[in-house]
């Protein structure tokens, strides 16, 4: 009996990524191409269709086990509809993406948020394996989120269901505006972008700290160096922690998820992070909401996107 495929797409500003999954969520191989977002729109979408193909070339029985494909993007959507609203770095404004791709591929094809579909390959083939409620965090760049409920991404009525980043989380008189026009929100402390600001800070008042000797300073800097004893770049990392645990302690009585999964290159700071972390969260839960819950590093790394993107036809 022939088994169902699933493609995945990871559509980023640099580099398209394809994956090919099984019905269990396997990943069986990956191919990538450049997205070539400087030649435009048109480019980048027959880029996506030409990789799908040289992944799983048309008319064979692969191609025909294939049931549907799925696109992971970032920037804000229209959901249903399948159409990109708006990327940063991509060419896309108001682009039916999901009809062009459907008439280009003859297949069905879904599109959601890059950090949904991550959190969708965690729950599917990672550190979420078998459990059915669960919130993903992916600290990078920004803070993504996403959240699966009953085994099912929730999206909201309009694509904006999981967008943890911009829980407004920090006090008026610590909070400063983020790019999405509001004060306080939670990636304004604990992205690689906010940890990096506040590490600059601290250089430009002259706090005493072993950073005022880096050159340009990264999220990993700021780590290595509290791991160290750097006490500047301890209360940095302190701070972070501090507003994720307490972002996980209001979502467990929201959704009351069995695992926190976090991924990202911030995560990558390991248990140092992890267990600020968690000591906020067990402080600042009801014992209730917080039985049982653990909170796990994700396990997919890069192919998340697209072990995610794939599972949008199972679990969207």
């Amino acid at each position: 009996m022939s088994q169902s495929l699933y493609v995945g797409v990871d559509l980023g500003g640099t580099t398209i990524k394809i994956g090919l999954c099984n019905h269990l969520g396997e990943l069986l191989r990956t191919y990538e191409g450049p997205t070539e977002t400087e030649l435009g729109t048109d480019r980048i979408l027959d880029n996506i269709a030409a990789y799908v193909h040289s992944l799983v070339p048309p008319g064979t029985p692969e191609w025909e086990q294939v049931h549907g494909i799925g696109i992971g993007i970032a920037g804000f959507l229209d959901i249903p509809g399948g159409i990109i609203k708006f990327s940063a770095n991509l060419p896309f404004r108001q682009v039916p993406v999901r009809h062009i791709m459907e008439e280009k591929l003859g297949k069905p094809v879904k599109i959601n948020n890059d950090a949904n579909v991550a959190a969708l390959g965690e729950v599917w083939g990672g550190a979420g394996r078998g459990v059915h409620n669960c919130v993903c965090y992916t600290l990078g760049t920004g803070v993504g989120g996403g959240i699966i409920v009953n085994g099912r991404l929730i999206e909201g009525f309009n694509g904006m269901a999981g967008e943890l980043g911009h829980i407004s989380i920090v006090p008026d008189l610590e909070a400063i505006q983020c790019g999405c026009g509001q004060m306080g929100c939670l990636e304004t402390v604990s992205s690689a972008t906010g940890i990096i600001r506040m590490a600059n800070d601290a250089v430009a008042r002259g706090d005493r700290t072993s950073l005022s000797l880096v050159d340009k300073i990264m999220a990993k800097d700021v780590f290595d160096a509290a791991k160290a004893g750097d006490e500047v770049s301890q209360r940095i990392v302190a701070r972070a922690a501090f507003y994720l645990g307490k972002s996980m302690a209001a979502l467990a009585v929201i959704v009351n998820p069995q695992r926190f999964i976090i991924g990202g290159g911030v995560s990558k700071a390991g248990e140092y992070l992890f267990e600020q972390i968690r000591e906020t969260f067990e402080k600042f839960s009801t014992d209730s909401a917080k039985e049982g819950v653990d909170i796990v590093p994700a396990e997919l790394g890069n192919n998340a996107g697209v072990v995610g993107a794939a599972g949008l036809f199972l679990y969207a």
